[in-house]
This record gives structure tokens, sequence and C-alpha cells, in this order.
């Protein structure tokens, strides 16, 4: 509003200026009565981006003031101020309404005009300046406004874009975690439940020889120490940059020494292996591998002997199936009840299929893998 203040000040003072300099059509009266109507477009001036209505109603006031007792150039070139102001900051209904209406009045005068003027080079210079006061204003801010608004909308696009940039950020987070969380239960729950089981055996029985506790310490140490390896591995991959995964790549095809742990862990398991072992897709392989290691571990923590386990690779798939029984008594060690969740997420990654759960009278873990042939 300040601005606005001085800049109808400074209007008002120019157009008095011209009006002294004789800018304006005489027709007997005094010359100070122009300052009437020019005091009134530039009080729209004042409130031209507050109140656009009133600034648009102040000028023709004014102007309808002004054609009656002059008319005066400086009055008609603040009105042209009002006509824009109403137009750029109005209603976008209004700017279209004064489009036509300027349009059509500069068109119908410059025709009545010739009537009036007998020389062409006149009328069209009388069309030509109805143009530039009337319809210039208008179009100018129609073209304004359209710019702002294309702005406006590319802003509110660009903050779109980041919330869902933000989204897109934390979904990744959010899938990362709940990967590290997969890989850091897999990881821990196979070899410390294996040392864990035997750890309490060796504890609990008292009538055990050096050579059987040395067998069962030298088994703990193993799972000890695959479990520390797998760790470093593990965050050693969370400390490089760039995609490459190969130093931590499980294999199913180690599918024999995961059986052996269990062996070791004091939990009678028989492999069979049906098919050539060939090359898997990495998140196959890996799928399969920890897969195979939960079953395994859930085994080795809820179920009785023996442990069967199956692995047949067939032409497009890969097929796991552990079985064990349950006696129905009370599990060795407490679980946080994620082993089968985390199964269901590995197979549904890479498109496979699970079923877990009872079936005559024991536990099965069907898993059924698409290898690379049906990957691809």
């Amino acid at each position: 509003m300040k601005r606005a203040a001085l800049g109808a000040v400074l209007a008002f003072a120019m157009g008095a200026a011209l009006i002294a300099g004789g800018a304006h059509v005489q027709r007997g009266g005094p010359e100070w009565l122009m300052l009437v109507p020019l005091a009134f477009v530039c009080a729209g001036v004042v409130v031209r981006t507050h109140a656009p209505i009133w600034s648009l109603v102040l000028g023709l006031v004014g102007v309808g003031i002004d054609i009656a007792v002059g008319p005066s150039l400086g009055t008609v070139l603040v009105f042209t101020d009002n006509l824009y102001s109403a137009a750029l900051y109005g209603p976008a209904r209004l700017s279209r309404w004064l489009l036509g209406v300027t349009a059509s009045v500069a068109i119908v005068t410059g025709l009545g005009a010739g009537f009036f003027v007998d020389n062409l080079w006149q009328l069209v210079v009388i069309s030509i300046q109805l143009g530039l006061l009337l319809v210039v204003p208008v179009t100018t801010a129609m073209v304004l406004r359209q710019q702002r608004d294309l702005a406006a909308a590319e802003r509110a696009r660009a903050d779109e874009v980041a919330r869902l940039v933000e989204l897109d950020r934390q979904a990744a987070i959010s899938s990362e975690r709940n990967r590290m969380a997969r890989e850091l239960h897999d990881m821990i729950a196979n070899h410390f439940s294996a040392i864990a089981i035997q750890s309490t055996a060796a504890l609990s029985r008292r009538d055990l020889d050096a050579p059987t506790i040395r067998t069962i310490m030298e088994s703990v140490r193993e799972n000890s120490v695959k479990g520390l390896d797998e760790m470093r591995t593990m965050i050693g991959l969370l400390r490089q940059e760039g995609d490459e995964t190969e130093a931590m790549r499980l294999r199913l095809a180690d599918a024999e020494s995961l059986v052996e742990r269990s062996r070791q862990a004091g939990m009678a398991a028989e492999l069979e292996v049906v098919g050539e072992p060939r090359e898997l897709p990495a998140s196959v392989d890996l799928a399969g591998y920890r897969i195979l290691q939960e079953a395994l571990t859930n085994a080795l923590k809820h179920g009785d002997q023996p442990t069967s386990v199956r692995v047949v690779y067939e032409a497009k798939h890969v097929v796991l199936t552990v079985d064990n029984p349950v006696n129905g008594r009370k599990a060795r060690l407490p679980g946080a009840g994620a082993g089968v969740v985390g199964m269901s997420e590995r197979a549904a990654l890479v498109g496979g299929e699970i079923e877990a759960g009872p079936q005559a009278g024991g536990w099965r873990v069907h898993v059924r893998l698409p290898t690379v042939e049906e990957a691809g």
C-alpha cells in the first residue's frame, strides 16, 4: 500500500504537470477542475492490488468526469493502469469481460469517428490510439496473469515432485531396513541358535566325556566364526559404494554345508539333490540359501529328528522341501516369530511361492523359486 500510494502521488504530479502544460482539451472551464478526475484515477492506483474492482470503478468515474470537463492526457494515461490492475489482480472472468468490452468500445468508437473525420489517415491514428489506451493494457495484464498462473502451477508441480521424491526415499529406506532385518535375522538365528542349543546341552549334561565336550566346543567355535565372518561381510557391503554384492554371494549349491552344520549342532538331517545343480540368479541363489537356512534353524529349535531336505532342479524352477517331525513339546529356544514371515518375503521378492505349515504329523516348508530362464 505504501508503494502504491507513492506511485499514485507521482502519477498525480505528472498528470497535473501535463494539464499545466496544455495536454488537454480546453472547454472554457478552469484547469484546476481537471484535477478532480485525475484524483479519482490516482485513487484507483492506491487500491490497485488490494481492491482491483474498486480501482476500476474509481477509474471509470474519473474518466467519465474527465470526458465531461476535458478530457486530459494525464487522466487517460493513469486510467490505463486502472484497466491493467483490474485485469491482472481481479477475477479471471473480469479480465475476459474487460477484453471484450474494451475491444468493442475501441471498434465502435473508431467506426463512429469515421463519420466525422474525412482523412483516412486520421481515422487510422484514432483507431490505433484507442487500441493502445483500452485494449493493450488488458491484453498485457492477461498475458502476465497467464504466466503467473503457469509459474504457480509449476511451483505446485515441483512441490508435488519433491513430496514424491521424499516418499520414494522413505520407501527405499524402509525397504533397505527390511532387507537388513531379514539378513540379520537369518544370519544370527542360524548360527547363534546352534550355539545356544549346544552350549545348553553341554551345561545340562554332567556325564559327558572330554571328546564329546571337545566336539561340542568345536561346533560352537565353528558357528561363532562363521557368524562373525558373515557379519563382517555384511558390514563391509553396507560401507562400500555401488551395487556390487558378489562378496556376499551365498549359493544354494552350498546346501550340503548348511545340512552338515545342522548335524554338528546335534540334529539328524538328510539331504537329497535331484537334477544337476546349475548357476542361478544371484537373488534366487541368496533367497534359496536363506530360506533353507531358516527352515533348518526352525527345525533345530522347534522340531524333532530326523529332518529331510530335498532340492530339486527343474527346467524353469528350483524346488526346496524341508520336512521334520513335530512332537508338540515346547521349543528349546524362544523364537521371534519372524522366521516364516522372512521366508515368505524372500520368496515373494524373486517371484516364488512358499508353503509352510503342519502336515502329516510334522512341519513342511515347500518353496518353488523361478530360475534364470523364467526370470529372463
